[in-house]
């Protein structure tokens, strides 16, 4: 008897799952097809049921953050887009530059952990990775008052504070620098969001 397509659907959704989580802590070229089969509990036979290759897996595993872990750690946040309150991006900001955050691999936004690694792949991933980055820049935009080409651009100048501060944080071996860095990207993204030119 043939698998319903629900099954299919969550077969799929364990096996990136697994991906993503192997994808943050080993990158894409050390991690093998084997071993997210491994992961997610399947043999490698049924894995070109569902992806045709690894690149297009991925690609699902980058995209997959937003509506998977990403969700999870929005509504822990208390950040909702389609219920947006004063205090929305401050939210955002405290708990994505949150030293919890930058010790997650496993559930840690594929931005910072896989900024090199995406800009190796094909367009697939390069659009997967932008999705993401448009739809921080979105949320943070539905924080302000009004959409503006000025706040557009606070938006963009936060998330590439968010996602750099972070890779840069998550990348260096001295855990004291590496805080430094956390704390001072957290703070600066506060004065950004907040419209001023210094920390608070």
């Amino acid at each position: 008897m043939p698998y319903s397509a629900e099954h299919k659907r969550q077969t799929r959704t364990k096996i990136t799952e697994a991906a993503r989580i192997l994808f943050n802590r080993h990158g894409f070229a050390d991690v093998t097809i084997d071993a997210v089969m491994q992961a997610a509990g399947l043999t490698r036979g049924g894995f070109y049921n569902h992806y045709s290759s690894k690149e297009a897996l991925y690609a699902e595993a980058v995209s997959s953050f937003l509506h998977g872990r990403g969700a999870q750690w929005r509504a822990e946040a208390g950040v909702d887009p389609r219920n947006p309150t004063s205090d929305m991006t401050q939210r955002m900001l405290k708990s994505y530059l949150s030293p919890e955050h930058l010790g997650d691999i496993d559930g840690q936004c594929p931005m910072i952990a896989l900024p090199s690694d995406t800009a190796r792949q094909g367009a697939k991933v390069g659009i997967a990775y932008q999705e993401l980055l448009e739809a921080m820049v979105s949320l943070f935009q539905t924080g302000f008052e009004e959409r503006s080409k000025a706040n557009r651009d606070r938006a963009l100048a936060l998330a590439a504070m968010c996602v750099g501060g972070m890779v840069v944080a998550h990348a260096l071996p001295d855990g004291e620098l590496s805080e430094d860095v956390r704390a001072a990207s957290y703070a600066m993204a506060l004065a950004i969001a907040d419209g001023g030119n210094s920390p608070p």
